[in-house]
C-alpha cells in the first residue's frame, strides 16, 4: 500500500510515478475522500474547543456555587457529536484503506518504461546453450519416454494442468528441492521453515490485493481460507503485526511449498506440459530488511537464485521487467529466463522483486530504529527456483540421443550415485 502521507504531500508525483506503470490514479475520488475527511476533522476540532471552554466554564460555576445544569447539557450534547464524528471518520478511514489497496506500487526510478514484456531490458546473460547433433525432443516427450511423467492418469484424477511424476524422474524432481534448500540455507544463510498450504484472507490481501486478484487463488468453500500460490503469502506474514527488533534484520528464510494457481486469464497459454499447472513446487526465499538495505538485499537475493541455474550449468539470462510488466505490489523486478532447447527460446522460471515498504504497510509490519523510531519494514523475495520449471530445463538441456538424460553432477549425490535416467530397454 502507498503512504498516505506521501500521497497528501505530493499526489502529482505519485500520479506520475504510477502513470509510469500505465496506471491511471483516480484524483477526483482521493481528493472527494480527502476533502470529506478535512471537514469531519475540522468539525471534530470545533466540537472539542467547544467542550473545552465549556468544560473550564462548568469548574469556575461550581466554584462560584451557579447551577451548572444547562451547560452540562450543552457538552452532553457535544460529545454526542464528536462521537458521530468519530464513527464517520472511522468508516471514511475505512474507504481511504479500501481505495488505497487496490493501487499498485510506484516504480523506482531504474525501472525501465514499457508496455509488455517486449520493452523487459537483458541485465546480463549467463552460460551458452548446447548444441545438439539431433532434433531436441521437448521436455513432455522425454518424460513420458522415460516412464516418468503421466498426464493421462493427472488428468483422470483432477483434469488439466496437472500432473503425476514417476520413478526417476519423480526422484530427481525431489532431488531439485532439496538441492535448492541446501544451497540457500548452507550457503546463502536462509533460514528453512515449513509453512501451512492455506492463509486467511488477511494475509493474502497484506502480500497483494485480494480485491483485484482472488479469481487467480483457489479459495476453501464457506472458509476464509486461500490455497497459496507461492509460500510469499505465509512467510512474509510471518511479520504482520510486529514490530521487530532491529537487531533480528535481516530476516532470511527459504521455503519449499506447493503453489497452486487458477491460472485464470491463461486459457490456451502452454496447455502442454508442466510450464503452467494449477500445481506445482517451489522453493522461495525472502529477505526481511531495513529499508536502507533493501535495493542491495535485492541484488543480493537475485544472485543466490541465479547461483542455482549456474551450479546446475542451466543457461539463463537476467531480466529487468519494464514498468508495464511488473506485479501489482513490485517497485522492481528481476525475471530469469532460462534456456530451453526444445523451443529454442529462454522462459521464466524465477521472479525476484522489491517490495520497499509496499507489503510492510499493509500488513503493518514494523521496526524501531536505531533513533528508536518505529518504521516500517522493507521485502523482499523470489523463486530461488521453482522446481517444475527447473525439472523441464534439466529434461531439455541434459538429453542424450538415445532419450535418456544425464544428471547434472550436483544432483548424482541426491539421486544415490545415479548419473542417468534411461528408458526402459
Amino acid at each position: 500500500m502507498l503512504d498516505l502521507q506521501q500521497l497528501r504531500k505530493d499526489l502529482p508525483t505519485a500520479v506520475a510515478g504510477l502513470a509510469r506503470r500505465n496506471f491511471v490514479f483516480d484524483e477526483v475520488s482521493f481528493r472527494a475522500l480527502e476533502d470529506e475527511r478535512r471537514i469531519i476533522q475540522m468539525q471534530t476540532e470545533e466540537l472539542q474547543a467547544k467542550r473545552n471552554a465549556a468544560s473550564k466554564m462548568i469548574g469556575m460555576m461550581k466554584g462560584k456555587g451557579e447551577d451548572t445544569t444547562a451547560i452540562m447539557a450543552d457538552v452532553a450534547g457535544l460529545g454526542d457529536g464528536l462521537k458521530a464524528n468519530e464513527t464517520a471518520l472511522g468508516e471514511l478511514q475505512e474507504k481511504l484503506n479500501n481505495f488505497l489497496r487496490q493501487i499498485p506500487n510506484i516504480p523506482r526510478a531504474d525501472v525501465p518504461p514499457g508496455k509488455s514484456e517486449l520493452d523487459n531490458v537483458e541485465v546480463r546473460k549467463w552460460g551458452t546453450p548446447k548444441t545438439f547433433d539431433f532434433a531436441p525432443k521437448d521436455h513432455t516427450d522425454i518424460g513420458e519416454a522415460l516412464g516418468g511423467i503421466d498426464f493421462e492418469t493427472a488428468a483422470k484424477l483432477s483434469g488439466a494442468r496437472f500432473s503425476v511424476l514417476r520413478g526417476g524422474v519423480a526422484r530427481l524432481h525431489r532431488a531439485l528441492a532439496q538441492f535448492m534448500l541446501n544451497k540457500h540455507t548452507l550457503e546463502h544463510g536462509y533460514t528453512e521453515v515449513y509453512v501451512p498450504y492455506m492463509v486467511g484472507g488477511e494475509s493474502a490481501d497484506g502480500v497483494s490485493s485480494l480485491a483485484k486478484f482472488k479469481d487467480d487463488l483457489f479459495k476453501i468453500e464457506g472458509r476464509d481460507l486461500y490455497l497459496i500460490p507461492t509460500a510469499e503469502y505465509p512467510v512474509t506474514n510471518f511479520v504482520r503485526d510486529e514490530i521487530v527488533d532491529a537487531k533480528s534484520l535481516p530476516m532470511k528464510f527459504a521455503c519449499h511449498s506447493p503453489c497452486f494457481r487458477s491460472e485464470a486469464g491463461s486459457y490456451g497459454k502452454d496447455t502442454r506440459g508442466m510450464i503452467r499447472q494449477h500445481q506445482f513446487d517451489k522453493v522461495e526465499v525472502v529477505q526481511i530488511v531495513a529499508p536502507e538495505h533493501s535495493a542491495e538485499a535485492h541484488e543480493e537475493l537475485t544472485r543466490h537464485a541465479e547461483a542455482i541455474l549456474q551450479a546446475l550449468g542451466l543457461p539463463y539470462r537476467t531480466m529487468l521487467l519494464c514498468t508495464g510488466d511488473m506485479g501489482f505490489s513490485s517497485a522492481k523486478t528481476y525475471d530469469l529466463e532460462v534456456w530451453l532447447p526444445a523451443q529454442n527460446t529462454y522462459r521464466e522460471i524465477s521472479s525476484c522483486s522489491l517490495f520497499e515498504a509496499f507489503q510492510a504497510r499493509r500488513m503493518m509490519a514494523r521496526f524501531k530504529n536505531a533513533q528508536g523510531k518505529t518504521e516500517y519494514l522493507h521485502t523482499i523475495n523470489g523463486s530461488g527456483l521453482a522446481v517444475g520449471r527447473t525439472l523441464v530445463a534439466v529434461l531439455e538441456n541434459y538429453q542424450n540421443a538415445d532419450g535418456s538424460v544425464t544428471i547434472p553432477n550436483v544432483l548424482v549425490p541426491y539421486m544415490g550415485g545415479m548419473t542417468k535416467l534411461a528408458v526402459a530397454g
